[in-house]
């Protein structure tokens, strides 16, 4: 216990931005601070700062989440940034798409322990599922893999006219400019660097977004899709 000993008093920016549910807020971060330690989702030493740069961090991207969307996190790990955008957005439908047993079963546990109804947990990979979740509006991913490679994961699960938002660090417009031709492939229609978090983070959270048109993925993920769902449809008549 002495890993969650260690994690300081909820910043008074999370009472502003969690509102009602600042004690499940706070539950959360004492779950990373303890169990999320134990079980390698979270390091030790960032259980200091895991309100400024972890939770509040992703918290703050609801933002630029559109209101009442479908939204799926990949590569969730510890839950970061779904459960965060899940505690501020009830209006929100979320995925928390993730490919490890241990941090599936920790993240099960912790939507059930803060009764978040309007989340799912799903194992798997991004290109595992490609077909079998519905597409979603909303793509979220951070800290997962540079920007092209995230993007080939995350881009083909939007549906049309969706958008990916990565929340990247200092180089986040570097990445944009080299991942430029991949990103066009993929659909993408537009990218863009956004700062968000105003009088609650210091530095503010860098988001990427990706916006894309009518082909999510482009040509080759457009025929996966069609591919898998043909199959699902065979499967479900038998």
């Amino acid at each position: 216990m002495t890993e969650a000993a260690e994690l300081p008093p909820a910043p008074e920016q999370a009472r502003a931005v969690f509102g009602e549910r600042y004690t499940d807020a706070v539950r959360y971060a004492e779950l990373l601070a303890d169990a999320g330690v134990q079980r390698g989702l979270i390091g030790p030493r960032e259980v200091p700062r895991l309100w400024e740069r972890h939770i509040l961090n992703c918290a703050v991207l609801s933002e630029v989440v559109p209101e009442g969307v479908t939204v799926c996190d990949v590569g969730s790990g510890a839950g970061l940034p779904g459960i965060p955008l899940a505690l501020v957005r009830p209006d929100l439908k979320i995925t928390l798409l993730e490919p490890l047993l241990r941090r599936t079963t920790f993240l099960t546990e912790v939507v059930e322990l803060l009764g978040l109804d309007h989340v799912t947990v799903v194992r798997g990979r991004a290109e595992e599922v490609l077909g079998k979740l519905t597409p979603v509006h909303v793509v979220t991913a951070r800290a997962v893999a540079p920007l092209d490679r995230l993007a080939a994961w995350g881009v083909p699960l939007l549906r049309p006219y969706g958008e990916m938002l990565a929340l990247k660090g200092d180089t986040a417009e570097e990445e944009v400019k080299g991942a430029g031709a991949a990103l066009s492939k993929l659909g993408a229609v537009a990218t863009s660097v956004l700062h968000v978090g105003e009088g609650v983070v210091d530095p503010l959270s860098t988001v990427v977004r990706v916006e894309v048109g009518e082909s999510p993925g482009g040509v080759r993920f457009a025929a996966k899709r069609a591919k898998a769902a043909r199959v699902g449809r065979v499967r479900r008549r038998r």
